[in-house]
């Protein structure tokens, strides 16, 4: 298979995942809510143009999911110019969808990436557990999803293999999706 017959079957693998990631880790609601920090959010963590009273169908939903988790495996991609397994990029795409392209494109775990240790920069994504300037590692802080999430992230970023299992299941240790 050609290079480019590569970068497709690991783009649509990816994709698949990191959509699979992060609808477990947001969970879904289709009616706008305040998530943990107090912004706007609908359908699976979506906030772009997000105002309390809306709704959306599943349908809706499942579009803005694929659209935003395509806009994060281009942020990466343009990011770091190495190539990585399926796995690293979904867990990194799950990251770009919740921190935001600037926050990634500016962190050390960027860098670290760019620079080839993919050690130190996957270990990166455990110092993310912040949300509104409270410590999710902080239980009665109430976004210890996150903390969860990050652990998570970090196995795929590591996985060489591809093994991409590690994604599934419950986020937030308490059999609740992820809200923050």
């Amino acid at each position: 298979m050609n290079r480019a017959g590569k970068v497709a079957g690991g783009t649509a693998i990816a994709m698949a995942a990191a959509i699979g990631a992060v609808s477990v880790f947001e969970g879904r609601s289709n009616e706008a809510y305040l998530d943990p920090v107090g912004v706007a959010t609908i359908c699976d963590g979506i906030t772009h143009n997000v105002e309390l009273g809306d709704t959306a169908t599943d349908a809706e939903c499942d579009a803005l999911l694929r659209a935003e988790i395509k806009k994060a495996l281009t942020v990466l991609d343009n990011a770091v110019e190495a190539d990585m397994p399926p796995s690293r990029r979904a867990a990194l795409a799950s990251f770009i969808y919740n921190v935001g392209p600037t926050a990634f494109r500016r962190s050390t775990l960027r860098r670290k990436l760019q620079g080839g240790d993919v050690q130190g920069a996957c270990d990166e994504l455990l110092r993310w557990v912040y949300a509104g300037g409270r410590d999710c590692r902080i239980r009665t802080n109430n976004c210890y999803g996150i903390v969860t999430r990050r652990q998570r992230e970090r196995e795929m970023c590591l996985d060489d293999g591809g093994g991409l299992e590690s994604l599934a299941g419950d986020r937030t240790g308490d059999g609740r999706p992820d809200r923050g």
